[in-house]
């Protein structure tokens, strides 16, 4: 049994549904906050929260878990530096429960979705796995705080782990069962396609004056199936008995904002009302990463690694999506 922990929120699904057709057993827990019981569609459903120790006691007594993937924290930058505490509470504490219950069941495998954001501001592209870690902001600090909580558990009661850095996960499930369904929403390529479906007015795009070819930022999309075959080759790697290790997850190319609202009117065949509004504190310029590493280590090859199949698939699901 694989226990995905967030597996009912937009990446965890995908990793359910992609685990389960590769045969794994899977059961979920998720305290839906963020979640969605209707992307539960895969294995078995235990509705709770990390908080919780006793509740966490009982799915590991009932359970033969050979590995924990966890996908539960909570992700808004701007609201980890409004109320820096609930980031604090439910990703590192919470984690450290998690952690705890799997030390006394004797769970050693651990797939953590980790971020970019663990790096902060880069002082080179593409970013590597050696790139300095100096978050700049609380999301990004429980983030590494419990990579570095992982390093100490390995070293010192074996847990095996392996860390997914995650560049700006996009795109939805090619069959459409599952998508991107976050409240609010914050991201680039849903906001443009719902205001090209005209579920909203329009749409922002904050700093058109950076140091770029068309002023506006540029970021590394990676597709959520191609994140969910990476937590795959990380099981199957800590499973035949691989060290603990850190692997970024991005295609290595970047897309300005301009560029990804004009394949988003392209794909939907509408124009995109766009506002220009000013940049927001703390976005780089330019975020790209170098997957170099779990392309040699784990033999990963993302299938989606084209921006116009990414949108495609998003669109897809946005266009018949519950909400």
């Amino acid at each position: 049994m694989i226990l995905i922990v967030g597996g009912a929120g937009y990446i965890g699904s995908h990793t359910n549904k992609y685990l389960s057709l590769k045969g794994e057993k899977t059961i979920v827990l998720d305290n839906l906050v963020y979640g969605h019981k209707e992307f539960v569609k895969w294995g078995n459903f235990y509705f709770g929260d990390l908080a919780d120790k006793l509740f966490l006691k009982k799915i590991f007594a009932e359970n033969k878990i050979k590995a924990v993937m966890h996908f539960s924290a909570y992700a808004y930058v701007g609201e980890s530096v409004k109320d820096p505490a609930k980031y604090y509470q439910n990703n590192v504490v919470n984690a450290i429960n998690l952690l705890e219950a799997m030390r006394e069941s004797k769970v050693n495998n651990f797939i953590f979705s980790s971020t970019c954001a663990t790096y902060g501001n880069p002082v080179e592209i593409p970013i590597t796995e050696e790139h300095p870690q100096n978050p700049v902001n609380p999301y990004g600090r429980t983030k590494l705080m419990i990579e570095q909580v992982l390093k100490d558990y390995s070293a010192a009661y074996g847990i095996k782990y392996v860390n997914l850095r995650y560049f700006n996960a996009a795109g939805a499930d090619p069959d459409a069962e599952i998508g991107e369904w976050h409240n609010p929403e914050t991201h680039l390529i849903p906001l443009a396609i719902d205001a090209a479906l005209g579920k909203r007015d329009s749409l922002t795009v904050f700093g058109t004056d950076y140091p770029t070819k068309d002023g506006t930022c540029v970021r590394d999309y990676i597709h959520v199936n191609d994140l969910a075959q990476a937590h795959c080759l990380a099981l199957n790697y800590l499973l035949d008995g691989g060290e603990s290790d850190s692997f970024n997850l991005g295609n290595g190319n970047g897309f300005s904002v301009k560029e990804i609202i004009s394949v988003v009117e392209k794909v939907s065949g509408r124009k995109i009302k766009v506002i220009e509004g000013a940049r927001r504190e703390g976005d780089p310029a330019v975020l790209i990463g170098s997957s170099d590493k779990i392309k040699s280590k784990l033999d990963w090859h993302p299938k989606f690694d084209d921006i116009n199949t990414i949108i495609n698939t998003a669109y897809k699901y946005r266009c018949q999506a519950p909400f």
